[in-house]
């Protein structure tokens, strides 16, 4: 069913380090949220500590925890292929006028959002016993459809060992193969290191032969989803697939994360989550090795509504020592009461092992459209892939206070939408990720060192 058995492993959640850019263009087809506060003025440096401020604490509580950079933004690249020539500043400021659009795109700080980023299948699934990682191609949309090739680079410096990580390239971008990463993914299993069962959910088939939403485009096919799994080498004992249900996307649900959360046996999910609730419930539990544990959330004690403002569901949950879980939630959570006792319902119910709610405030990340699950992205690693990671990634308080030092020295306190035409924005979002390559010890992961390489320069 899988390769050997790995019992030494652990969960590492990769978060993603906002970016100087991170900004409201509310560029997300879908996502209520984004829209919502789309043109408002951001605070990328108050946006980047919060995030830090959630990886630190889950280390200090004694999660595995780790970083991922940003992406280099504004995107100068993109805006040249589109035809903007001349200096830096006379791209930016040519873009601002004729296609602000593109530009805004060009700025997005989105892969801060990095269960976006892949999907990822373990070594304890995986034929070979080495981690498949495939970088999503997210060309549904037009900002984040700029993020693989990066992607790639960063995951490949960080899982540089070939004898522990395997690495795919991205689907063919086309809507046929839209495929939107771990959003869409849930590994369920007895304990890590484990072989599981993987759930990959998707919002519609490539050719139209299923139902699909009407308000809002679906962002992962079922074809995208079943060739990752065949990249991976996952066998049809391993894999289910289910059709989210077309409701719950036009309410907003983007992505499968935003109405479900799994982890080891546990899934948390609302009762919207899938067209067929049934059929997926009683496919993983004939598949998995270990009793499924479903807690659901009915539509009368949380609406979809309530679900997508306050994200209950995009939630980290997280395993214990004791066997018991800790479900990591957004402030937004406290703020409407029947989420709050739904979630007081879980944890005094006693019929789950979610036994801890922690709120963290992730509001400049909320405010754009993304909670706690959406900033990070899930690795399995047994001892011997741990201790093969390259770069400095895993969180520690030192780790904390370099990159927390970084962000209050590089990060503006105020950005708003007309800021992104500023070539002072571009000069600063370059010296700040020239330096935190350095610090994070990962190389010329960006486009703008690679370059300066190719070109000789000095020290690049």
């Amino acid at each position: 069913m899988s390769g050997a058995m790995e019992v030494n492993a652990d969960e590492v959640n990769f978060d993603g380090l906002v970016g100087p850019t991170h900004n409201y263009a509310g560029l997300a087809a879908g996502n209520v949220a984004s829209r919502r506060h789309a043109g408002l003025v951001s605070n990328p440096r108050e946006a980047a500590l919060q995030g830090l401020e959630k990886m630190h604490a889950l280390s200090q509580a004694g999660y595995a925890q780790g970083v991922l950079p940003p992406q280099q933004r504004p995107d100068l690249g993109f805006l040249r292929r589109l035809g903007f020539a001349g200096s830096d500043a006379e791209v930016l400021a040519a873009a601002a006028r004729q296609a602000p659009a593109m530009l805004r795109a060009a700025c997005s700080a989105s892969s801060m959002w990095t269960a976006n980023a892949a999907t990822v299948t373990p070594g304890a699934d995986a034929p070979d016993g080495r981690v498949h990682f495939t970088p999503a191609n997210l060309q549904s949309g037009l900002h984040r459809c700029l993020e693989p090739a990066t992607t790639g680079r960063v995951l490949q410096a960080i899982f540089a060992d070939p004898a522990h990580f395997a690495h795919h390239g991205p689907l063919p971008a086309t809507p046929a193969l839209a495929d939107e990463g771990a959003a869409n993914h849930t590994r369920l299993c007895a304990r890590y290191g484990e072989p599981g069962v993987h759930l990959f959910v998707y919002g519609r088939d490539a050719f139209g032969l299923e139902p699909a939403p009407t308000r809002f485009s679906a962002r992962q096919t079922r074809e995208a989803s079943e060739a990752i799994a065949r990249q991976h080498g996952l066998a049809a004992a391993q894999t289910v697939f289910a059709r989210q249900h077309p409701d719950a996307i036009d309410a907003g649900v983007f992505h499968n994360d935003v109405i479900a959360v799994g982890n080891g046996p546990v899934m948390l999910y609302h009762e919207m989550a899938f067209a067929d609730e049934a059929a997926v419930l009683d496919e993983l539990r004939a598949k998995m090795p270990e009793p499924l544990i479903p807690v659901r959330v009915p539509a009368e004690a949380v609406s979809l509504d309530e679900a997508v403002a306050t994200y209950l569901f995009n939630s980290q949950l997280l395993s214990n020592a004791d066997g018991s879980m800790t479900l990591v939630v957004p402030g937004e959570c406290g703020h409407h009461e029947a989420v709050w006792r739904t979630l007081q319902d879980l944890v005094l119910g006693g019929h789950n092992p979610i036994g801890e709610v922690r709120v963290k405030d992730v509001k400049q990340s909320m405010q754009n459209g993304g909670g706690p699950a959406c900033l990070r992205l899930r690795v399995v690693l047994n001892d011997a892939q741990r201790a093969a990671l390259s770069g400095r990634v895993l969180m520690d308080d030192a780790l904390h206070d370099a990159l927390a030092d970084w962000v209050r020295r590089h990060y503006r306190d105020r950005l708003a939408p007309e800021d992104l035409a500023d070539p002072q924005l571009l000069a600063e979002s370059l010296a700040a990720l020239d330096e935190l390559s350095d610090i994070l010890q990962l190389g010329a992961i960006y486009p703008f060192q690679r370059e300066a390489r190719v070109k000789g320069v000095p020290n690049a």
